[in-house]
């Protein structure tokens, strides 16, 4: 299973993107980082491959606990797919195209994050399921 994170702008050399850096080099899955302009333009989602999900991140979507988050990433494991997409809006949210691409809808809490925090965000939580799947002790319950 591959992971593969679209986020529209770029993220560059920031405080934002060393921690994306910092937890996606941790992750035991494949992964892929592609970067969409944030401004309207022609660039559209790459196609998704067969057997994939993809996951819009918005705050309407649901708010899983990390335990609930790593139960979702293990099962999509089991199930075999070929990717978990994940979509990150520029600072004014989701196209609709990208909204109509998703297969379901995630959040952190109902509060609205800048973009570039979402995507430190997501690549932490993805760390973090996977730490939880492996039994690694990074993720402590209590």
């Amino acid at each position: 299973m591959k992971i593969h994170i679209i986020a529209r702008g770029r993220i560059g050399r920031s405080p934002e993107g060393e921690l994306v850096e910092r937890y996606m080099k941790r992750l035991s899955w494949p992964y892929r980082i592609t970067e969409l302009p944030d401004r309207e333009s022609a660039a559209s989602l790459p196609p998704a491959p067969s057997h994939a999900m993809t996951i819009a991140l918005d705050e309407t979507g649901k708010a899983w606990r990390s335990l609930d988050f790593a139960r979702k990433m293990g099962e999509w494991q089991d199930e075999g797919r070929s990717e978990i997409r994940f979509l990150i809006g520029a600072a004014d949210g989701l196209r609709e195209e990208e909204r109509k691409a998703a297969d379901m809808y995630f959040a952190f809490g109902p509060a609205t994050w800048p973009h570039m925090l979402a995507r430190a965000m997501l690549a932490e939580q993805l760390w973090r399921a996977s730490a939880i799947l492996t039994r690694h002790p990074y993720h402590r319950e209590g």
